[in-house]
């Protein structure tokens, strides 16, 4: 039985080869592998010495050649394939062992592998006949089933086969998407490979009815594959859903300590403090109901008090930070024990995003902020003061994160009202006003799109706003602005919408 080697991972290669070697195995290896094998002074065979040929063009050219591949692909089942390859002299392949370079470590032509995974599809398509190895987590598996039964089975060979095909497609959708960020990176690529991996089944779906799993872009990790979750039940779909809004948003606020609370998808409490203890508490009084079963994100490590405090209030269904005392783990397992406790590292930047729809998917790069006070246009006779425009940014940033129609109220770096996903502009200023109550008196209002008629603004001014901030760009901004200056008023135009559905 021959196997050939060729990885550029070496992990528990000495050991898989010497397994190999002794249920009676011969190894065929080269480049790196081979030196590998040989300084573990493990016995193997040049493939120079298989194809009569040395390796050419600095190692591009070296398993390319009719004595690998014949003996790779040479159906057993058929006596003209094995007669051809006896007339060549080519000894069968039975086993071939190759994992690619990792091409998103460091992308460039030199990192474009053109052997490996010709040997790869190779083997896959003849797996009837010949086990593919791709993963170092199958050594173990692999070499037992060997030394208990002296072959694969062919459900092994089918699995195995799948997995490597996986493993070559992921590799040419990293290559792929390689060159498109090479291209003008305002214009979105005539094609799109995405190749996902399971990286973490849930409990559930959105409902329990339905199954649920978290999928990774194939050789990438994410913020999500760092997570330590230190207590509670495990995560369901909307768990995570609900959680990355919460922890992308509390990270886009800004460096001073934050808090969020989401639910269902919007924020029902943001709040900034000189400490992360008083944005808590300031982000869950913004709406105390709709906080119960939400998502807590701080951005700030927890304390024991902190987390007393937490535990006491209405239950959150996860809490997300960068750390915890140890006090803190033992006070939310204590009084919270379902309640997932997750520690993470600071989300990536966001690049594309894709969404299912029938036969295809919609697809956009991330929608994030430009701009600030500096590029905002004051269009009323008052002007919005220092305080204002701090408050304006908390919620610019905050009503880009609230499904459309938006609007966010903020006094004092405190989200106090939020009206979320209304068909109408003006219901979801009729939300935002009735949750805040008098504390809106003397704050601002965000609009993810314009005010297309005075109404909205109009009620959020009589609940006692004294600055707004919005894209402008409807046909009655004049009347708006009218509305506006009548109030006593600020109010800036950001030219940028901000819809989410």
């Amino acid at each position: 039985m021959r196997v050939l080697i060729s990885v550029y991972g070496k992990s528990g290669l000495t050991d898989f080869a010497k397994g190999l070697l002794g249920l009676g195995w011969e190894i065929v290896s080269s480049g790196g592998t081979s030196k590998a094998l040989a300084d573990a002074g493990i016995a193997h065979i040049e493939v120079e010495s298989v194809t009569g040929a040395p390796e050419m063009l600095d190692g591009r050219v070296k398993t390319l050649h009719p004595a690998i591949h014949g003996g790779i692909l040479a159906d057993r089942s058929k006596p003209k394939h094995m007669a051809g390859i006896e007339a060549q002299n080519i000894t069968p392949i039975d086993l071939v062992v190759c994992n690619l370079y990792p091409f998103t470590s460091k992308p460039s032509i030199e990192m474009i592998d053109v052997g490996g995974p010709t040997m790869v599809r190779a083997a896959a398509k003849n797996h009837a006949h010949v086990g593919i190895v791709v993963a170092p987590g199958d050594y173990a598996a692999v070499l037992a089933e060997l030394s208990d039964n002296g072959s694969l089975s062919d459900e092994t060979r089918r699995r195995l086969a799948r997995d490597a095909f996986a493993h070559t497609a992921a590799y040419d959708a990293a290559i792929v998407d390689w060159f498109n960020s090479s291209d003008d990176s305002d214009v979105l690529p005539q094609s799109i490979t995405v190749h996902l991996e399971k990286a973490q089944d849930l409990r559930y779906g959105e409902n329990p009815h339905q199954k649920g799993a978290r999928y990774r872009e194939a050789g990438r990790s994410s913020w999500w594959d760092s997570v330590t979750q230190h207590s509670g039940i495990a995560l369901s779909y909307l768990n995570l859903f609900d959680a990355d809004a919460a922890w992308k948003l509390v990270h886009e606020i800004g460096d001073e300590p934050a808090a969020v609370i989401v639910k269902h998808a919007n924020p029902c409490g943001v709040a900034v403090d000189v400490g992360i203890a008083a944005a808590y508490t300031r982000a869950f009084e913004c709406d105390r109901t709709s906080a119960f079963g939400g998502i807590v994100a701080l951005n700030r490590p927890i304390d024991a008090e902190l987390a007393e405090e937490m535990a006491s209030n209405p239950k959150a269904d996860v809490i997300i930070a960068p750390g915890y005392a140890p006090e803190a783990l033992e006070r939310f397992a204590a009084k919270r024990k379902n309640m997932r406790v997750l520690q993470a590292q600071s989300p990536g930047a966001r690049g594309m995003e894709l969404r299912r729809i029938d036969g295809g998917f919609l697809v956009q790069y991330a929608d994030v902020i430009s701009g600030g006070p500096d590029t905002w246009n004051v269009v009323t006779d008052a002007k919005p003061t220092d305080e204002q425009l701090r408050d304006m940014q908390i919620a610019w940033t905050v009503c880009a994160a609230v499904g459309s129609n938006a609007i966010v109220l903020v006094k004092d770096r405190q989200a106090v009202g939020v009206g979320a996903g209304q068909q109408s502009r003006l219901d979801s200023a009729a939300i935002a006003v009735r949750k805040a109550g008098e504390r809106a008196r003397g704050g601002v209002c965000a609009s993810d799109a314009f005010f297309p008629f005075r109404d909205g603004l109009d009620m959020t001014a009589g609940a006692g706003i004294s600055a707004v901030i919005q894209p402008g760009g409807s046909m009655r901004d004049e009347e708006v602005i009218a509305a506006a200056n009548e109030h006593g008023i600020a109010m800036v135009f950001t030219g940028e919408r901000h819809f989410r559905h």
